[in-house]
């Protein structure tokens, strides 16, 4: 039986790579001088803390940071922008969360989406990721191509392919 899984998965490296030249970006730029930005990643958390003066100067960093996260090949369909809020001394702030893993009801979209192909394959979900086997890889191939094509709020991947 042939198998692969989908999963969704964020190189953590790649996104604190895309963090430090978007510090390096703010650190280069004019409209930057003298103001008091910060952008910082937290690991563990899965977060990405941006705090500076202004609501334009909080879009200028949110463009820097996307555009070196698809440099980086980081879909930023995996950023889950919270509301930009005010903090102390007239600062502003917003995070970023990393979301990981194929959460339930998108498992559960996949899956419907699998069985309405009407081939002969198998999807189970399995934590954070769905599992789909079947005897010819043509089959799987068409799964891989149908999920592909359907648009999903979260990056997802095909990793684990076995013959």
């Amino acid at each position: 039986m042939a198998s692969f899984d989908i999963v969704s998965r964020v190189d953590l490296q790649e996104v604190d790579n895309a963090v430090n030249m978007t510090r390096k970006v703010i650190l280069t730029r004019f409209d930057f001088r003298q103001s008091k930005t910060e952008i910082t990643l937290d690991k563990k958390e899965k977060k990405i803390h941006v705090v500076t003066e202004d609501d334009m100067k909080m879009r200028s960093i949110q463009e820097a940071l996307i555009e070196n996260l698809v440099r980086r090949k980081i879909d930023v369909k995996c950023l889950d922008a919270k509301e930009i809020q005010m903090a102390s001394h007239g600062m502003v702030q917003r995070e970023f969360a990393i979301k990981e893993g194929v959460d339930a009801d998108n498992a559960r979209t996949i899956i419907k989406l699998i069985k309405g192909l009407n081939i002969k394959v198998q999807a189970a979900i399995q934590d954070n990721q769905v599992r789909v086997t079947g005897k010819k890889i043509d089959d799987l191939q068409t799964v891989v191509q149908m999920i592909r094509e359907a648009k999903f709020p979260i990056p997802l991947q095909f990793v684990n392919m076995i013959r």
